[in-house]
């Protein structure tokens, strides 16, 4: 099997610093039809997403879940089965494998969903989960510029997108 992992914030939503509400969740343009595109292919879908948020104490683990509930609801109203949510609730100061750019919450999703890296794909909001992928050994990857600020000429990145709507041009197979 393989998958399309997924970064949650300025991939799938519009960037917002700590959401967790869903009365502030606002999904990106295409995030819909390109996930379509990507299960008609036949990949797994899997967000993997970063909640330092939690860690910082400026929401809980029940607030995280509450809004990915209705996340996962609003995907599957529009024909898209997300097949895994992993979250790192820890800081950035905090020593964990979870925390893009390590390449835990992959490590583990691969290993729990039987998926083949190299043949998967990882589209990023920050050139994090870029180096999180690579570090797992994730064959092919997008970073998307509706997200955070990204310095283009440094980034590791396959390809440079302004959303994930333009990755239905890029992943065919």
């Amino acid at each position: 099997m393989r998958a399309v992992f997924l970064d949650r914030d300025g991939v799938i939503n519009i960037e917002k610093e700590y959401l967790h509400t869903v009365e502030a969740f606002e999904f990106i343009d295409g995030v819909f039809d390109a996930c379509r595109h990507f299960q008609h292919l036949g990949y797994k879908l899997v967000i993997v997403t970063n909640q330092s948020g939690i860690g910082r104490g400026f929401y809980t683990e029940d607030d995280f879940e509450t809004l990915t509930l209705w996340m996962l609801e609003q995907f599957r109203k529009h024909g898209v089965l997300i097949d895994a949510v992993y979250h790192c609730p820890h800081t950035p100061d905090t020593a964990c494998s979870c925390r893009k750019p390590n390449p835990g919450m992959l490590l583990q999703a691969a290993q729990e969903h039987s998926l083949n890296l190299s043949d998967s794909w990882m589209i990023g909001g920050k050139e994090s989960a870029i180096e999180a992928a690579l570090a797992a050994g994730i064959g092919h990857t997008i970073l998307v510029r509706s997200g955070h600020a990204i310095n283009e000429k440094e980034s590791r990145a396959d390809y440079l997108l302004d959303s994930i709507k333009e990755s239905i041009d890029i992943i065919k197979s």
